[in-house]
């Protein structure tokens, strides 16, 4: 009599420790599954994960770009893992994965674009019509290990530390709305803002040579720390903001001016500095209309440019800066455990007693 043994081969993912969105004012702290690599993608073990405006908007405000119907380009919905500003290292790779290996660190942007409509065809995919994010439209970074497709990868050079790493995603929203200002060496730039993404700005600026530039910040705190990195700055409720750039600049006005604070009287103020036939880049968040002088905009024949997001290009360059030293995160940037999440995380930043968090899902 013959003997057959069957060997039953049993695949196991170990539970990994994950923040989850289930809407507004909940997010849990939860163990699920660790993903596998599907084709073309690779596993990543987080290094550090940054909780960005957006998600702040989401966990006080949301669901406002979290979908609650599947994503056209995910066919994710709420409730998912956040975090689309994050950086790690490869541990898996996929099948008809080539040019990357286990072991590789890399910083994520995280877009997912549909490269059919007009944006995508013409190369400015940052504004896909169909646009979807790691993090907000899919499961995202916060967590111990996330799968992203490999078109999503910057390689981190030695010098970059994976908490330098997690900032290259808002730090690329700010370089691209830096570009779209038009600036150049021997200009005079202006910064309305300083939070994490004014402070990416004011870094920018200078990555590209600007030296004439003023941070408007009303948060004695906030200016005191981009103020401890080299920025000049103006307090509006003690300084005559227009009048005081219109003698610095003998009438001329700003040559560009970003408005990265979200708030009716930014915008006012920062239509009334910039120069004639010039921009203010708007790059926040805004959660509700706000009046707009546009007769400022008529009879300076000055206007408002949009900028969202980020390219590759953009990745690229704030990734170089960074290996040049460019970037400092002394004094602004906190790290913080996974289940600190909630307390030392949302409502520290909501409450300002933080200014940029970094969570360490390991941790």
């Amino acid at each position: 009599m013959q003997l057959f043994r069957h060997v039953v081969v049993v695949t196991y993912n170990w539970p990994m420790k994950t923040a989850v969105y289930h809407g507004p004012n909940k997010v849990e702290v939860t163990d699920v599954p660790e993903p596998d690599p599907r084709p073309d993608t690779v596993k990543l073990k987080v290094g550090f994960n940054g909780i960005c405006g957006t998600d702040l908007h989401e966990y006080y405000a949301g669901p406002i770009f979290v979908p609650t119907a599947p994503h056209p380009l995910t066919g994710q919905q709420l409730p998912l893992t956040i975090g689309h500003e994050f950086a790690g290292v490869i541990t898996d790779i996929g099948s008809g994965v080539t040019g990357w290996q286990e072991g590789d660190r890399v910083a994520v942007e995280p877009i997912y674009k549909c490269d059919r409509c007009a944006p995508c065809r013409s190369g400015h995919y940052n504004i896909c019509t169909q646009i979807g994010f790691h993090g907000l439209m899919s499961d995202g970074g916060m967590a111990e290990y996330t799968v992203v497709p490999t078109t999503m990868l910057h390689k981190l050079p030695a010098g970059v530390s994976m908490q330098l790493g997690a900032l290259v995603e808002p730090m690329s929203v700010a370089y691209h709305a830096a570009t779209l200002g038009d600036v150049r060496p021997g200009d005079t730039a202006m910064v309305f803002g300083a939070g994490p993404i004014g402070i990416g700005l004011w870094f920018a600026l200078r990555g590209k040579g600007i030296e004439d530039i003023f941070v408007v910040e009303p948060s004695d705190t906030r200016r005191s720390a981009i103020e401890a990195l080299g920025a000049r700055t103006l307090d509006p409720s003690a300084t005559e903001v227009p009048g005081f750039i219109a003698e610095h600049t003998d009438g001329r006005g700003a040559d560009a001016v970003y408005e990265a604070a979200g708030v009716t009287p930014a915008v006012e103020t920062a239509l009334a500095c910039v120069g004639a036939r010039r921009p203010m880049v708007s790059v926040a968040i805004y959660e509700k209309p706000l009046t707009t002088p546009l007769l400022s905009l008529v009879m300076n024949e000055s206007r408002i440019q949009g900028s969202l997001c980020y390219t590759a290009a953009d990745f690229e360059a704030v990734i170089a800066l960074m290996a040049d030293g460019a970037y400092d995160t002394t004094g602004w940037v906190t790290p913080i455990a996974i289940d600190d999440v909630i307390d030392e995380g949302f409502e520290a930043l909501h409450a300002g007693r933080k200014m940029k968090v970094l969570v360490d899902p390991t941790s």
